[in-house]
């Protein structure tokens, strides 16, 4: 797919690292070439935003699948795919094909599993599966729990200029909970983990990352201790970063009181002062990133007994609509959203994308903050519709986007 006619978007508002301002967006060749004042020429393609959101495509950030079709409708162009895929992405040949699977209107880029099967045992060939498309090194689902085979990761992580993406949860601590420890799962009788199992992992790979000199990146960090012990490590000047998904900052395990499987997550929902703990660290800046978790799972994964559940949600189309709630809320700034979901994700992977700037990747997106819709798991475009947000108004859509200059569905 390759951008024939020049795109100028002309009309809205350009979503900018410094801010909103009005003005025009060009595109030529696949790249963006001018930002606010764009000529425009005879031969150009151009669009009228109508005043709406002109904004770098979505960038999630460790998904477990890809579902090509719900990605394009929340706006989103790009995703890091998880490791945990069957079969596992450890091996260059698998990476190399997860590389290609979205193209050429969705940019896959795999994360390579971290140790052979992703077992924690044996380090992967994380060089070869480099050199073969993987961006950044993963552990999956699960956490290293051997401290040698983790130190040794980051060290090699490091020399190769890779960021180690892992799991915050100290499986010892967790072993076969489903909820976090506290009244809740007291209630309902759910096998549970004290929320201190986050924190003794973060606490750890930071020590880790801290002597290694390596990129560490938490996937999801849910928990006030963990999320204190990431804010301190950033002052002193560790390379870590940290995300979370929507479910952690909009809801707490009170959703779980009718046993619902679709809001059995991992890490598993926290009580109502962690959610309000993760809210404050969006603010303050602790928090980098916000990805939709996507992992959906079907019928015969849910529809069980609430501790026999897989544990996943279908998040691709929710990730916009909930994240613009922390600008509704005035909790953080709009610029401040793009960050978390297109500008610091591309970062971490490396690509010239998710922002809008002069020489990178024209991936766009046309958005309509204010456009409200609901989220209905029997409509959703995802292989299936297990979101905890199940008939929930929302306000927020993408109505265009481009990838590379074109328009996705041309």
């Amino acid at each position: 797919m390759k951008q024939t006619r020049a795109l100028t978007i002309t009309g809205g508002q350009l979503v900018l690292p410094t801010g909103l301002t009005s003005g025009a967006l060009r595109c030529e060749d696949g790249l963006i070439s001018a930002v606010g004042d764009a000529d425009i020429r005879s031969d150009d393609d151009v669009v009228d935003a109508g005043g709406k959101l002109i904004a770098p495509g979505l960038i999630d950030f460790g998904s477990f699948a890809i579902d090509k079709p719900a990605f394009h409708f929340g706006g989103i162009t790009r995703a890091a795919l998880m490791p945990d895929q069957s079969p596992v992405l450890d091996v260059p040949a698998r990476v190399r094909f997860a590389a290609q699977s979205g193209k050429p209107d969705f940019w896959v880029h795999p994360l390579a599993g971290a140790t052979i099967e992703l077992e924690g045992r044996e380090l992967a060939e994380i060089a070869m599966m480099r050199d073969a498309g993987a961006k950044a090194v993963a552990t999956g689902r699960k956490w290293i729990a051997d401290s040698g085979i983790m130190l040794r990761l980051l060290q090699y992580a490091a020399m190769l200029g890779m960021v180690v993406v892992t799991h915050a949860e100290d499986a010892a601590l967790a072993g076969n909970a489903v909820a976090t420890a506290g009244e809740m799962a007291t209630r309902l009788g759910l096998p549970s983990a004290p929320a201190e199992a986050e924190a003794l992992a973060v606490a750890r790979d930071i020590a880790l990352a801290e002597m290694s000199g390596a990129r560490l990146h938490f996937r999801q960090v849910t928990t006030r201790a963990a999320l204190d012990l990431v804010r301190a490590a950033k002052l002193r000047g560790v390379a870590v970063t940290a995300g979370v998904t929507p479910a952690h900052f909009m809801l707490s395990d009170l959703a779980l009181k009718d046993f619902r499987t679709f809001a059995r997550l991992s890490p598993p929902l926290r009580e109502e002062a962690e959610r309000q703990a993760v809210i404050e660290a969006l603010a303050d800046g602790t928090l980098d990133v916000i990805a939709s978790g996507h992992d959906p799972r079907g019928p015969e994964d849910k529809r069980l007994p609430f501790s026999d559940a897989a544990a996943g949600m279908a998040g691709a189309e929710t990730l916009l609509p909930l994240a613009l709630t922390l600008v509704r809320d005035n909790i953080i700034s709009m610029e401040r959203l793009f960050d978390l979901i297109a500008r610091n994700p591309a970062q971490l992977l490396g690509v010239e994308a998710g922002e809008l700037r002069v020489g990178y990747e024209a991936d766009i997106a046309l958005i309509d903050p204010e456009r409200p819709w609901v989220v209905d798991s029997d409509r959703m475009e995802a292989q299936a519709g297990n979101t905890p947000f199940d008939k929930q108004p929302v306000q927020g859509r993408a109505t265009h986007l481009w990838k590379g200059g074109v328009a996705v569905g041309d």
